[in-house]
C-alpha cells in the first residue's frame, strides 16, 4: 500500500503534576489515514476495511458529527468556518482503528494540508467516556515549518480529576518518520498534566498491521480499561473529584482564532 497513510508504533504517556503526582505509560499503535486513500486501502487489504466490518477498520461514524460516509464533508465545513478551506486539500487522520469492531479514541488529530503540502490547520477531536465529543479547530500560521505550537481554552469535561477552568497547550511534530502529539493542561495556578503520544512510522501493509495486532492484542479495549484503572489509582491517592459537567451538545466544535491560538495565556 503506497501513499501517505502509515502505522505509528509508540508510547502514550501521562504525567500528573499536582495535587498528587501520577505517571502512566502504555505501548500503543495509531494509524495515520489519508482520507483520499481509504477506499483504495480498503479494496486491497485483507485485514482493513473502510466503513465495513473487518479485523481492523475505520468508520466515519466514529468521528465528526457521526454521519455515515460524511466525515470529509464535516471536516470541510469546519475548515470553511476557520477560513482555511482550499481546493485540493489532503486530510490525514491520526487515530486508533476499530479492532474487532471496538474503538475508543480519547483524541483524534486531523492534519489538514494544502495542495502544495503546507499544513493549513489542525483539528483536535476530544472524546470523553460520557459519549460527548468536542473538536478544536486551530489554523496553522502561514509559513510554519517543523513543530507547531498552539493553545486553546478547555471546553469539554474529560476527567473527573481535572477542573473545567483549564487551557491546553499543544506541541505537535507533524507525521513524517516520527510523530509527536504533546498536550500540556494548565489552570490559573500552573501546569497540571502533560499527555503525549510519540511514535515511529512503518509502512501500512497487511503484514505490518497483523504484526501490530499480535504485539498489542485488543489494544482499543485496553485503552478503555486503562482509563478506568488509572482513575481508580488516582482516586486512591486522594485527588479531588470534579462532577461531570454535561456538554450543551453531544457533538460540538470550537474554531480558535489564529491570534488567540498563538498568544501566551
Amino acid at each position: 500500500m503506497n501513499g501517505q497513510s502509515a502505522i505509528f508504533l509508540g508510547d502514550v504517556m501521562h504525567i500528573r503534576m499536582r495535587p498528587r503526582r501520577h505517571r502512566l505509560s502504555y505501548r500503543v499503535f495509531s494509524l495515520l489515514l489519508d482520507l483520499d486513500e481509504l477506499k483504495a486501502i480498503s479494496s486491497t487489504s485483507r485485514v482493513f476495511r473502510y466503513n465495513a466490518r473487518a479485523v481492523l477498520s475505520f468508520w466515519d461514524a466514529d468521528h465528526g458529527d457521526g454521519s455515515p460516509d460524511g466525515l470529509r464533508a464535516w471536516i470541510d465545513a469546519r475548515l470553511h468556518q476557520a477560513g482555511r478551506l482550499e481546493e485540493g486539500m489532503r486530510i490525514r487522520v491520526l487515530c486508533y482503528p476499530r479492532i474487532l469492531g471496538y474503538v475508543f479514541n480519547p483524541l483524534t488529530v486531523y492534519f489538514c494540508y494544502a495542495s502544495d503540502g503546507a499544513l493549513r490547520a489542525i483539528l483536535y477531536e476530544v472524546c470523553n467516556t460520557f459519549g460527548e465529543r468536542h473538536t478544536y479547530v486551530i489554523p496553522v500560521e502561514d509559513g510554519t515549518s517543523g513543530a507547531v505550537r498552539q493553545r486553546c481554552a478547555k471546553e469539554l469535561y474529560v476527567s473527573p480529576f481535572m477542573p473545567m477552568s483549564c487551557f491546553y497547550r499543544f506541541h505537535i511534530e507533524p507525521p513524517d518518520d516520527r510523530v509527536l502529539v504533546r498536550i500540556d493542561e494548565s489552570d490559573a495556578d500552573g501546569q497540571l498534566l502533560v499527555a503525549s503520544f510519540s511514535g515511529r512510522r512503518e509502512a501500512l501493509t497487511d503484514r505490518a498491521l497483523m504484526r501490530a495486532l499480535f504485539r498489542y492484542p485488543l489494544m482499543t479495549l485496553k485503552v478503555t480499561i486503562g482509563i478506568y484503572w488509572e482513575a481508580l489509582r488516582i482516586w486512591t491517592k486522594g485527588v479531588p473529584v470534579y462532577r461531570h459537567s454535561a456538554a450543551a451538545s453531544r457533538v460540538a466544535t470550537t474554531v480558535v482564532p489564529p491570534k488567540e491560538a498563538n498568544s501566551s495565556p
